[in-house]
């Protein structure tokens, strides 16, 4: 056989490595047998993971392995750029210490039906310190092995250096006035004093900590010396959304309000929630949610992190007239499916009960959620909860505003601005 001259190889590589730079990095869950899988401030199960650059913050890491077995866990760090594509820079540019750590904080269950091994970890730990502000993903992999990936997690690093004002008004345009939230801010950016601002800075728009519907790419409307205004009208509009679903599962003998049904065995535990219904006419009713969020917790035992249980969990979605949606698929959405990207999240229409249904096998906590449709010829596949949820401009909303810098010459995006406020914040009647 004929070798292929070394030119050929060359570009190959180059070809592949340009094919991974473009790659987003997201966080998904590889292996069946990983289960809760959580990175969250420490002592702080819904805040969302971010460190202070050089500073002593730690976050929180805690899964399960449902295989019940000690397996060689390792976890590493990768740096990427503000629209989750790889940095190209080395692990030296932004780890001080080793590449690679071990997790061997582990416990097994107990006073549970289902046998697993929690782990759990403090990070940074010492001898594993980012040092580059930014967006990261945490790789948590088998054997020491990267391409053993059992789960990945985002998380960012801030070195705060702008200031940002921003709030939260009604639209202009009529037809939303009722359903969306227009969000307008300015950044002062003194202390970086970048040469080209409309060039070195980027701002992501985020709401309730979801990536999929991040707002990006806009230029300031008004740019002056170092004060960048964005004040569009049409540029940072939201829909409002309704306040999100719940489930409470913080004791399955003890039933909550939204379970219809538990089916208990000596070696497992099935729980059927009550049908939730469309709510696209519905008006808007104001009550406390976590926006999307969850936490583990238990009231039957001490120690969450090992002593609780788990459960099939049946969710049902019932569309306006039994009828599905012809041009749609439906997913329950929310942090307990990381957002629509895990496979149980799709849910499939069951004909006989004209109903859209799914389980999850979940831990014992409190749950939010809601239903999202993805268009089946949208090759984007933008969640939606328009057609299930509805929209309010009344709907309370955490909103996060980060801003990117790229030094000149610079070969990744620094996180050097972050403001995160919610949309009842300084609203009267509110």
């Amino acid at each position: 056989m004929r070798s292929l001259p070394l030119t050929h190889y060359i570009l190959s590589i180059c070809c592949l490595l340009s094919l991974a730079g473009r790659s987003r990095a997201q966080e998904f869950i590889y292996s069946d047998n990983i289960a809760s899988a959580q990175l969250y401030p420490s002592g702080n199960q819904l805040g969302y993971p971010v460190l202070r650059l050089n500073s002593s913050d730690k976050l929180e890491l805690h899964f399960d392995d449902l295989d019940a077995d000690v397996k060689n866990y390792y976890y590493t760090f990768q740096l990427c750029n503000s629209d989750w594509t790889p940095a190209t820079v080395s692990q030296f540019d932004f780890i001080s210490g080793f590449s690679q750590v071990q997790l061997s904080d582990y416990q097994f269950s107990s006073v549970a039906l289902t046998h697993y091994t929690h782990y759990q970890a403090i990070l940074p730990d010492r001898n594993c310190v980012p040092i580059h502000s930014g967006n990261f993903l945490l790789k948590v992999f088998l054997d020491g092995d990267t391409s053993r990936m059992a789960f990945s997690r985002r998380f960012l690093v801030l070195d705060q250096k702008t200031n940002i004002n921003a709030q939260v008004l009604q639209p202009l345009d009529n037809n939303l006035l009722r359903t969306h939230q227009r969000i307008q801010f300015t950044l002062n950016t003194t202390a970086i004093n970048p040469s080209n601002p409309l060039e070195q800075i980027k701002v992501v728009l985020l709401q309730n900590y979801r990536w999929d519907n991040a707002v990006k790419d806009v230029r300031p409307t008004v740019y002056n010396n170092n004060n960048l205004q964005y004040i569009s009208e049409d540029a940072f509009l939201f829909p409002g959304g309704a306040e999100w679903r719940w489930a409470d599962l913080q004791s399955f003998r003890f039933q909550s309000d939204r379970v219809q049904r538990v089916n208990s065995t000596k070696n497992a535990t099935e729980i059927f929630l009550k049908p939730d219904g469309d709510r696209t006419q519905a008006i808007y009713v104001r009550y406390k949610d976590y926006n999307g969020q969850y936490f583990i917790q238990t009231t039957e035992s001490i120690n969450p992190l090992w002593q609780t249980d788990y459960a099939t969990v049946h969710f049902y979605f019932v569309p306006a007239g039994n009828t599905p949606f012809p041009d749609k698929e439906v997913y329950l959405f929310g942090g307990l499916t990381n957002y629509g990207s895990d496979d149980s999240s799709r849910m499939r229409f069951n004909t006989e009960k004209g109903m859209y249904e799914t389980s999850l096998f979940l831990k014992m906590g409190y749950y939010n959620y809601g239903y999202a449709t993805v268009g089946r010829e949208d090759p984007a596949r933008k969640f939606l909860m328009d057609f299930t949820e509805g929209n309010h401009m009344e709907t309370e909303n955490t909103y996060t505003v980060l801003v990117y810098y790229r030094a000149l010459g610079g070969r990744a995006d620094e996180l050097v601005g972050m403001s995160t406020f919610s949309s009842i914040t300084g609203r009267p009647g509110f």
